[in-house]
C-alpha cells in the first residue's frame, strides 16, 4: 500500500526535535492533496526521513494523535484522519514550520495582487523601497466553506518576480517563500492583538461589525536582517486561539 510522503525539514537544534517534526508533519498533512494516501510511513521510516530517533518520532506522532489529526492502529499502521476539523488552536514555539502549519489546511482564494506603494505604516520595514508586491487572500474552512481569516502580505519585489501567484492558492506564503522562491528566512516575529472587526473584515469573514477578531502581524527576516515579508492576518475570534510555549532550559 502506498504511503503518504511528508515534506522534508531542516532541524533547528535549539528547539525540541519532536516539536519541529510534529509541526512539519502537521503542515504536510493539512496541506495534502485529496488524492494523497491516508496511510503514513512506519515510525522507523518517518524517523529516517526526518533524521531523528524513533523515540522522538513517537513523541511527535503522539502530539498529532492527541490533536486528532491521525489515528494509530496496532499492526495496521498510522492513518491521517480525512475529516478532521482544520481550524485548530495554534501553538507557537519559534520554528518556521510552526508558522507553515498555522497557515496550512484551508481553501485559499487570491482576491488581488500587484505592485503598490509602500504603505506608510510599513515604511520602517522597507526603508530601501518605494514599492512592494501586495497579495490579499481569503481562507475558508475546507469542509464547510466558512470564511476563517483574510491575509495581506507585502513582500520585496525581487521575491515577487520569482513567485507564481497560483502557488499561493495551494501553499502558505511562508512555505512558498522558503521552499519555492528560495528565500533565506532567518526568523519571524509574531504579534497577536484582540481587535474589533472593521467593515471590510466583517464582510469577508461573515461576522457582525465590531465583533471580536484576532489581528496577527508576522514579520519575516532574512539572515542579513532585511524584512522580506510583512503579513497581516485577521482571524475570526470564534474559530482561533493562540498560545505560546516557552522552552526553559534546566
Amino acid at each position: 500500500m502506498t504511503s503518504f510522503a511528508p515534506d522534508s525539514i531542516v532541524l533547528n537544534r535549539k528547539l525540541p526535535l519532536w516539536y519541529q517534526v510534529s509541526q512539519s508533519l502537521r503542515a504536510s498533512i493539512l496541506g495534502r492533496s485529496p488524492q494523497d494516501p491516508l496511510r503514513l510511513p512506519t515510525e522507523e521510516q518517518l524517523a529516517g526521513h526526518y533524521g531523528v530517533s524513533v523515540l522522538t518520532m513517537r513523541q511527535a506522532l503522539k502530539e498529532l494523535e492527541d490533536e486528532g489529526l491521525i489515528t494509530r492502529h496496532r499492526r495496521r499502521g498510522t492513518f491521517i484522519e480525512p475529516d478532521v476539523r482544520r481550524a485548530t488552536p495554534v501553538r507557537l514555539l519559534g520554528s518556521v514550520d510552526a508558522i507553515v502549519a498555522q497557515q496550512s489546511g484551508m481553501t485559499t482564494e487570491l482576491l488581488e495582487h500587484g505592485a503598490v506603494q509602500v504603505p506608510p505604516e510599513l515604511a520602517e520595514h522597507f526603508p530601501d523601497l518605494t514599492e512592494v508586491a501586495a497579495y490579499h487572500r481569503l481562507r475558508c474552512d475546507e469542509k464547510t466553506g466558512e470564511p476563517t481569516n483574510h491575509a495581506r502580505n507585502h513582500i520585496r519585489p525581487e521575491l515577487a518576480a520569482r513567485l507564481d501567484p497560483d502557488d499561493l492558492i495551494r501553499r502558505p506564503m511562508t512555505k512558498v517563500l522558503r521552499d519555492v522562491v528560495g528565500a533565506d528566512i532567518s526568523r519571524i516575529t509574531d504579534t497577536v492583538e484582540a481587535r474589533l472587526a472593521d467593515p471590510e473584515t466583517a464582510r469577508l469573514l461573515q461576522v457582525p461589525l465590531l465583533s471580536p477578531i484576532l489581528h496577527y502581524t508576522g514579520i519575516t527576516y532574512d539572515t542579513r536582517g532585511r524584512v522580506l515579508d510583512v503579513a497581516v492576518i485577521h482571524y475570526r475570534g470564534d474559530r482561533f486561539s493562540f498560545s505560546v510555549t516557552l522552552d526553559v532550559a534546566n
